[in-house]
């Protein structure tokens, strides 16, 4: 089985609690970083711009996501503008499109072309990254996150849609893939095999790689035990007739 340390694909954190960042940020396979507002206001944050500040000291140097949050394409832009302000390594994250489901390529397109790096999110279909792709400068560095875990929750296997998105991309080769909300480890390598740059991971998620290539009789005793010790505690008990 292929290790971790021999995939090509680029790991990144996705979260929005300071104290979980800050631990992720020390090590090195994180090279990466990702937010939302819905994390966001999961963790608790307040105040968006503080947290993204905070946030920023603690990656350092590497990439970083923050998302804008309002509805209307100007005031979009607005607030596109403001995050790309912060930091020469932050990406601003547009989604696909509104509440009201009207496409945000036009936007995409005119920031992209002025130089600042997008990270288009929410992204469900191949005729969604065409869109993208027509409307990405082929000068400046883009992230395309396609949700392969969304797509896979209804029943259909996001490999070859993934496939087909990456061979969308090629005429953008600053334009990176990424496989957006994996829901188990075995994710990362297929995303790692399609030729995705780029992997977001829950801490949740990063704390199963230790389990990577785990020996499998290993694995299926301690379940074994676990399931013993777990009744032990609980005190069952099956009367004798």
């Amino acid at each position: 089985m292929v290790s971790i340390s021999d995939l090509s694909i680029a790991i990144y954190a996705d979260g929005a609690d300071l104290d979980t960042i800050a631990a992720r940020a020390k090590d090195p396979l994180i090279k990466g970083f990702t937010t939302n507002p819905t994390l966001m206001r999961k963790s608790g944050v307040q105040d968006y711009e503080l947290f993204a500040k905070d946030a920023l000291v603690l990656v350092g140097d590497r990439s970083i996501s923050f998302e804008v949050f309002a509805d209307d394409f100007p005031t979009m832009e607005k607030q596109a503008r403001r995050i790309a302000s912060w930091g020469k390594n932050v990406s601003v994250k547009i989604p696909i499109t509104n509440t009201k489901g009207e496409s945000a390529t036009s936007l995409i397109g005119t920031l992209s072309a002025e130089g600042v790096s997008v990270n288009v999110t929410a992204i469900m279909t191949e005729a969604q990254v065409e869109a993208v792709a027509a409307a990405l400068s082929a000068d400046t560095s883009a992230i395309v996150s396609v949700f392969a875990g969304r797509i896979a929750d209804t029943g259909r296997d996001p490999v070859p849609v993934m496939q087909r998105c990456k061979d969308i991309l090629r005429g953008k080769p600053k334009a990176q893939l990424l496989w957006a909300s994996p829901r188990e480890v075995l994710n990362l390598f297929q995303a790692d095999a399609v030729g995705c740059e780029i992997i977001t991971m829950t801490d949740d998620l990063l704390k199963k790689l230790g389990g990577t290539g785990k020996d499998l009789d290993v694995f299926s005793l301690e379940t074994v035990k676990m399931f013993f010790d777990d009744a032990s505690s609980a005190g069952y008990d099956i009367a004798a007739d």
